[in-house]
């Protein structure tokens, strides 16, 4: 852009905010270009990160990083990870096409953390909070009895510390390699979610894609309230499962996020680059 006034100082050009695409034929650098999974447009990975992964086309909501989505959450430099050193055994030594313990170890040092969960004290907006994100690259979130240990605990700290608790669920559901011990992990969050309730700390539950399974079926749909991104999948079983046992089409977007509010299963869907507002408006009525 330049000025129209004679002898003013030639502003510089003002670059777009996104590259351009490469041409029809034109080779995709895919360091620098991914396609969209929603509308299919060629989309600038740089601007995509910046955008929290939400696509600046169509909107679309890609899955991303367990801590990303929850620092973008938090106040800067405000969350204090705990309960780090907690990490599965193989109480029942399961065995299916690998013994339990080898596939432990491909996925920590896949997704970098001990388990699939990761939660903390933070703050948002300087109101203090307890808060925990479910890491998916971690065998699909799947929930054993480190995870629902962590879990739990994220409930007791509040509940101690008087202070809200906000649980950010994306898991395939029960762990199989630790057959009943990951199912009694629904009972114990469970408990530990009626306790909040009974002395009247708030409890925030933010679901993204794919929240299944034993997640589903328990914490993760018992928030004061229920958050969810859009075109999320939730439920317990998978639509195919469904459709194959009672043997009938469901209908069109079942278990999907829209679906659902229309249902009245969840209470809104959010944005995710309006999650931290949104809750932060939460709990200041909350407070209240």
């Amino acid at each position: 852009m330049t000025s129209d006034t004679p002898g003013a100082p030639v502003e510089e050009t003002v670059k777009p905010a996104v590259p351009e695409p490469p041409g029809e034929g034109d080779e995709i650098d895919a360091s620098v270009w991914r396609r969209c999974d929603g509308c299919g447009q060629l989309i600038a990975l740089a601007e995509l990160a910046r955008n929290l992964g939400v696509c600046y086309q169509c909107g679309f909501h890609h899955r991303i990083a367990s801590m990303d989505r929850l620092l973008a959450i938090v106040d800067v430099g405000s969350f204090e990870e705990l309960d780090m050193d907690l990490g599965a055994l193989d109480p029942l030594e399961f065995v299916d096409l690998k013994p339990y313990p080898e596939r432990l170890q491909v996925a920590r040092e896949k997704a970098g953390v001990l388990d699939a969960f990761r939660a903390g004290n933070a703050t948002i907006e300087s109101r203090p909070v307890q808060i925990g994100t479910f890491e998916f690259a971690f065998l699909g979130g799947s929930m054993g009895s480190v995870v629902g240990e962590k879990v739990a605990r994220v409930f007791e700290r509040a509940r101690e510390q008087r202070q809200p608790a906000i649980v950010i669920a994306a898991s395939g559901g029960a762990r199989m390699q630790e057959g009943l011990l990951s199912l009694m992990q629904m009972a114990k969050t469970s408990a530990e979610v009626a306790r909040m309730r009974e002395e009247g700390i708030p409890y925030i539950a933010v679901l993204t894609h794919p929240t299944t399974g034993g997640v589903a079926a328990s914490f993760a749909m018992l928030g004061d309230v229920a958050l969810a991104e859009p075109q999320a999948l939730i439920g317990f079983a998978g639509p195919r499962v469904i459709e194959q046992t009672i043997r009938q089409k469901l209908p069109e977007g079942f278990q999907r996020t829209e679906y659902l509010l229309e249902h009245g299963m969840i209470d809104r869907i959010v944005d995710r680059r309006e999650l931290r507002s949104t809750i932060s408006k939460l709990l200041g009525l909350m407070a209240d």
